[in-house]
């Protein structure tokens, strides 16, 4: 077993006053090059926003999954009604957000990586986005050597017999 540092980004919803900071300075950070456009449809977070009925949910982009999900709960907040694919966090091809606008490309929060903590949590004036860290016990995974990684590929595309013959007659030229 071994630790593992798990990074999350904690919601206070009650805090976030919809000011879409975080939004922006996160299409700002991915960028290319950085920090040389602002498109908040690039953005690894987006907050579901109900300005009359002051309702401010920031919600950053996880896993992309291939297939819709079959939830289609309803939850009320404030008496309106939402799906619960408005807070999904995932990339679906049901649904718009969290996709590259030019490319579709799903996009994932990568927590600003390179950067101290997640630009989003940094520029969140209202304290409503919490950087944590965590330690977490994993089994630990055999990692295959550069090697191994590059014989399994050749096996799989040539099969083993091929590869080794050809390492046989490698070795006779030696």
């Amino acid at each position: 077993m071994a630790n593992k540092t798990i990074k999350t980004i904690r919601v206070d919803v009650d805090k976030c006053n919809g000011c879409r900071a975080c939004e922006v300075i996160c299409s700002a950070f991915h960028a290319e090059p950085k920090y040389s456009s602002n498109n908040p449809a690039r953005s690894r977070i987006r907050v579901i926003r109900e300005p009359f009925s002051d309702i401010y949910v920031p919600v950053y982009a996880g896993e992309y999954t291939p297939a819709e999900c079959a939830g289609r709960e309803k939850y009320t907040m404030d008496g309106k009604e939402y799906e619960e694919c408005a807070f999904c966090r995932a990339s679906c091809p049901s649904r718009p957000e969290f996709k590259e606008p030019d490319s579709g490309l799903p996009l994932k929060c990568d927590m600003c990586e390179g950067e101290e903590q997640p630009l989003c949590v940094k520029w969140c004036l209202a304290d409503a986005l919490i950087y944590e860290e965590r330690e977490e016990e994993v089994e630990e995974a055999v990692e295959q050597e550069e090697l191994e990684i590059g014989l399994e590929t050749l096996a799989n595309k040539y099969g083993l017999q091929k590869i080794t013959d050809a390492l046989s007659r490698m070795n006779e030229k030696e």
